[in-house]
């Protein structure tokens, strides 16, 4: 029997974890096969530190994700008794939503989950439901998806956005329309598009079967509110 104790509920309210700084040091080490790094997030303005390029994809992930407001990683140190010795885990990251719920995420490919990680993700999933959060284990995302995302996130920092120009695609893209042909009818291509791909990473613009097929010149792009 796992010895597990809740954490102080009142503490639980009053921690932003979402703002806090990693509890340990990111690991960088010649000749390994990760590679750690910092990402820096449009939700918060801020870098958030990952360990492997998996942990880096879901964080681009969570990013692109509208409805997370913070992110943080390596939160806090969970310690449990195992029956035999002292344990702890610090999950990777630490997302609030607009909602105000709360989900921690631990990244790990399926195929190197060892039983003793998945025993560790179990205990974090039950410490979680015992606060309130959610927590979710994510391993490898769909390729196509993260592909059309790291093209999208060269345009995620708000630089890329040109009121005026943006106000024109919105107009264009009212009705749906291939995303080469009405950038160019929006403006000049080199001035258009990378408004046009800041609007597709906020998802003011919309792209089809944007988790099926790479982006291209032919893709259909609507405005979030515009006709079918």
């Amino acid at each position: 029997m796992f010895g597990l104790r809740p954490p102080n509920l009142l503490v639980r309210r009053s921690v932003r974890f979402e703002d806090v700084s990693p509890v340990r040091p990111f690991r960088w080490s010649r000749g390994e096969s990760y590679f750690a790094g910092w990402y820096w997030a449009a939700t918060t303005g801020r870098h958030v530190g990952y360990e492997s390029w998996l942990e880096r994809d879901r964080l681009m992930l969570l990013d692109y994700e509208p409805q997370v407001v913070g992110i943080a990683s390596q939160p806090f140190w969970l310690h449990w008794w195992d029956g035999q010795r002292e344990r702890r885990h610090a999950p990777d990251f630490f997302a609030r939503c607009t909602d105000g719920s709360a989900v921690v995420v631990d990244v790990r490919a399926d195929e190197r989950i060892e039983p003793r990680d998945a025993e560790v993700f179990d205990i974090t999933g039950q410490v979680c439901a015992l606060v309130g959060w959610q927590f979710e284990r994510l391993g490898t995302a769909d390729p196509v998806l993260l592909s059309n995302l790291r093209w999208l996130s060269r345009y995620r920092h708000r630089r890329c956005l040109n009121p005026a120009i943006a106000i024109r695609l919105w107009e264009v893209f009212a009705t749906p329309g291939p995303l080469m042909a009405e950038a160019d009818a929006a403006g000049d291509r080199l001035a258009t598009l990378p408004v046009l791909f800041h609007l597709l990473w906020t998802r003011e613009l919309t792209a089809e079967d944007v988790s099926a097929v790479l982006l291209g010149a032919d893709t259909m792009v609507r405005h979030r509110g515009g006709s079918q």
